[in-house]
């Protein structure tokens, strides 16, 4: 069962990170505020543009080890690699002792900053285009296993990968999966579409507990999850509860299918939407796997609900930073639809969508602290129709 955390007030130490102490990382913007005044005042921000019948108390996350994934930039020497992030002076910092990721994660940093070394991978260098390997991407599941995902300019690093696949397993046993993502192009996006395999597996059981059962979403290397998995979990535990009872459901922007799987699971019959077509398969295996009344289709969901002739009991939207916009906004604000179940990670273009979907009232909401020690943070809401 989750369990809502004890906040840090003040009483005891700060969470120490001596990247921050000395100046070298400042991501966590507030990680020498208390965390009970953090909550406090992304609680204070979102009642200030959400207006709702009901708060919830809000989620507190733990104060360190939450993240299940990070993105650390391969900086440094052939020899001596970073994994880190690149600074605002252009120069690259190593974060192997970051406090904030999981227990899998901090242990694995280090042997696979190693393990580049070992393999001769140059370091990327974005001011000069020169070097090979750009990213390491690492994923912990709930029972500890993990995703690795080099990010490189070229494909000719999996011969080295591959090469090396026993070391790499030596060194990460914990490794479930492992690929090389190509990203050729000198932009500032993370990663490619051509995704290599170096091991067989191709996805990541994530094994979680919503509602007081199991959920088991299978996760692949170019899916989304969120980076706090017991923040998930709180998400998809509201979805269910505040959605009890309901027989019809759409799940738009689905990503691998969590609260339209963990709806299903309850007996509601869901249709999930995403424009990921890899997530869309793990979503439908996880849906097969279950044996559950759900089933996931590719396609922008935008366009996907004009095809629709009938609509269902509720509708729920988990789109990224930008919002649901406009169209969909007004598109659910004409179609009936009895519920929706919002789930937000900006409190801003949520609030800008609720204005366009003007006939649904916000009877719950809920602060869910999925980010700590940053001003972000996921507001997980519930319209009904007005009558």
């Amino acid at each position: 069962m989750l369990m809502q955390r004890e906040l840090h007030t003040g009483n005891e130490p700060l969470l120490e990170c001596h990247y921050y102490d000395a100046g070298l990382c400042r991501s966590c913007t507030f990680i020498s505020t208390p965390q009970n005044i953090q909550l406090a005042n992304k609680q204070v921000r979102a009642e200030g543009l959400i207006s709702a019948e009901q708060w919830l108390e809000p989620y507190a996350s733990g104060r360190a080890v939450f993240r299940n994934k990070v993105k650390l930039a391969v900086t440094g020497t052939m020899d001596a690699p970073n994994l880190g992030i690149i600074r605002n002076d252009g120069e690259g910092q190593d974060l192997r002792e970051c406090p904030l990721p999981t227990p899998g994660i901090q242990e694995a940093t280090p042997r696979l900053a190693q393990f580049v070394a070992e393999c001769g991978f140059a370091p990327y260098d974005p001011r000069t285009n020169h070097g090979a390997l750009k990213f390491v991407m690492i994923t912990e599941s709930p029972d500890g296993e993990l995703m690795v995902r080099f990010v490189a300019k070229r494909r000719g690093v999996q011969g080295m990968l591959f090469k090396k696949i026993d070391r790499l397993r030596e060194l990460v046993p914990a490794a479930r999966v492992v690929s090389l993502n190509v990203q050729p192009e000198r932009k500032a996006i993370l990663e490619g579409d051509e995704e290599i395999l170096i091991f067989d597996a191709d996805s990541l059981p994530m094994n979680l507990e919503v509602a007081g059962r199991d959920l088991t979403l299978s996760l692949r290397p170019q899916s989304f999850f969120q980076t706090n998995t017991e923040a998930a979990q709180v998400l998809y535990t509201r979805a269910v509860e505040w959605l009890d009872g309901i027989e019809s459901a759409w799940d738009l922007y689905c990503g691998i299918g969590g609260f339209g799987l963990a709806l299903a699971s309850r007996g509601t019959r869901v249709v999930g939407v995403e424009s990921d077509e890899q997530a869309v398969f793990a979503a439908g295996e996880s849906a097969a796997a279950m044996g559950v009344p759900a089933e996931f289709v590719a396609a922008d969901a935008n366009e996907w609900v004009r095809g629709q002739s009938e609509v269902p009991e509720a509708i729920v939207v988990n789109p990224p930073r930008r919002g649901i916009g406009p169209e969909l906004a007004e598109w659910i604000e004409a179609s009936g639809v009895r519920t929706v179940l919002y789930s937000s990670c900006h409190v801003h273009t949520l609030a800008k969508d609720l204005a366009v979907m003007s006939s649904y009232r916000v009877t719950r909401a809920q602060v869910v602290d999925m980010f700590p020690h940053t001003k972000h943070f996921e507001v997980v809401a519930l319209l009904e129709l007005s009558s």
